[in-house]
């Protein structure tokens, strides 16, 4: 069951920010675009507002799901303290009650950088939706979970290296030798970076994208395969006529 921990709050978190940012994503596309179509500009104008958004609202939950799903592992490095979690609400109040309400918001400063990652990842979806659309009326499942994927294996490939700092920083249990202090948010993202390449080399950045690119690209070809049919369903229960080339 290893390979499963913290699969709870993994899916709560997942359900509160795709939440969060389809549904700032397509209030504020209705409102600028208003009938029109769209443009690759304005769609990754809307991902970056929508992603800062989600991050700010979201994040303690994906503090709170890092600490409870790396809890128990095996760590080479030393200077990392490992944690004793009951569940989310335990965690919550550990983290508050022993790092203060702010810590939280561990990683907030690379999650704000990465708001490009879903921002570019729809820049793509939009981009090959509308290019599928002038050629074929409507789009099929199997278009939308390709597109999906290979948009989303873009953005990952691009913005790794902050995925990894954001990570570590979200953990918050890492400390730096020989002062011993907790690895602030801000002022160590430009560290972390070096200190992983020093380390792995160049290609550290890059260490483990594999096993990124695998969990993320699916879960976002099966996501916005769903989106596209659960909001094709719901158009068509409000006997709406749904434009799908917006």
């Amino acid at each position: 069951l290893a390979p499963y921990r913290g699969w709870f709050p993994v899916i709560s978190s997942l359900c509160c920010s795709n939440f969060v940012y389809f549904y700032t994503f397509n209030s504020l596309k209705a409102l600028w675009v208003k009938g029109q179509h769209s443009t690759t500009g304005k769609d990754l104008v809307l991902g970056v507002v929508a992603g800062v958004v989600n991050v700010l609202l979201t994040t303690p939950l994906w503090v709170v799901n890092t600490r409870l799903k790396l809890q128990g592992a095996k760590f080479r490095n030393e200077d990392i303290v490992p944690t004793n979690y009951k569940g989310i609400i335990d965690a919550f109040h550990q983290i508050i009650r022993d790092e203060g309400i702010l810590a939280l918001w561990n990683g907030t400063f690379p999650s704000l950088l990465l708001v490009f990652n879903p921002a570019i990842q729809f820049m793509f979806y939009e981009g090959f939706k509308r290019k599928l659309l002038k050629k074929q009326q409507q789009l099929t499942s199997l278009d939308a979970f390709v597109i999906g994927a290979i948009a989303k294996a873009v953005a990952t490939t691009l913005t790794y290296p902050l995925q990894t700092v954001q990570s570590i920083l979200r953990f918050g249990r890492h400390r730096l030798n020989p002062e011993n202090r907790t690895l602030g948010s801000l002022r160590n993202v430009l560290y972390l970076l070096q200190q992983r390449v020093r380390r792995f080399g160049l290609m550290g950045l890059y260490k483990g994208l594999e096993a990124k690119l695998l969990q993320t690209v699916l879960t976002a070809a099966l996501m916005f395969l769903v989106y596209e049919k659960l909001t094709a369903a719901t158009f068509t229960v409000m006997g709406l006529k749904h434009s799908r080339r917006q």
